[in-house]
């Protein structure tokens, strides 16, 4: 696993212990970056389910100014920090050490709304949908922001009637969707 693109290009990075995190694939992060290239320049990014903080480190490596990430397992955080200490980004990112929902319900308060975030749960764990509604809930996408959600092509998400699905890539076993909020989140 390493960085694709950016100022820490090539840059190896280590996964967390076990069997629990699935990276995303080269092929899936390079595409996904393709697409939202033009809007990574200077944005608040939001990596949920981080693992090794893979997709987070990608970002700032391209250009995101700031950069939090959240995940419930002790060993993916451990090693979404050991990575951002090998590529010098810890002044640029925040780390929390759980849940997802948990995570939003606590970034509801935060004084500027992220203009990416990205899901990427465990397959099967059912979490997505939740954290789609708990995002539309607390309204943490910044006008003109988009979602990306990663999840198996067998189980796509639910329709979320606050969101605009406008991009559906599939790789493999592996499925993308971009949503965007149609009147902007923040109010």
């Amino acid at each position: 696993m390493r960085v694709i693109a950016g100022t820490a290009r090539r840059t190896l990075l280590v996964a967390p212990k076990g069997h629990d995190t699935r990276p995303t694939s080269d092929r899936v992060k390079e595409n996904v970056f393709n697409i939202i290239a033009p809007g990574l320049r200077d944005a608040y990014f939001l990596d949920l389910f981080c693992g090794s903080g893979a997709i987070g480190i990608e970002a700032l490596s391209r250009g995101a100014s700031m950069a939090v990430f959240a995940d419930i397992a002790t060993d993916a955080v451990k090693a979404t920090k050991d990575n951002l200490t090998q590529v010098r980004f810890t002044g640029k990112a925040k780390v929390l050490n759980m849940c997802a929902i948990e995570a939003i319900a606590n970034l509801k308060n935060n004084s500027k709304l992220f203009d990416i975030i990205y899901l990427d749960p465990p397959y099967g764990s059912g979490l997505l949908d939740k954290a789609l509604l708990e995002l539309t809930k607390h309204e943490l996408l910044a006008p003109d922001g988009v979602i990306i959600a990663e999840y198996a092509t067998d189980e796509p998400p639910q329709d979320h009637a606050q969101l605009y699905m406008y991009d559906q890539r599939k790789y493999g076993n592996t499925q993308v969707s971009f949503y965007w909020h149609p009147k902007g989140m923040a109010q």
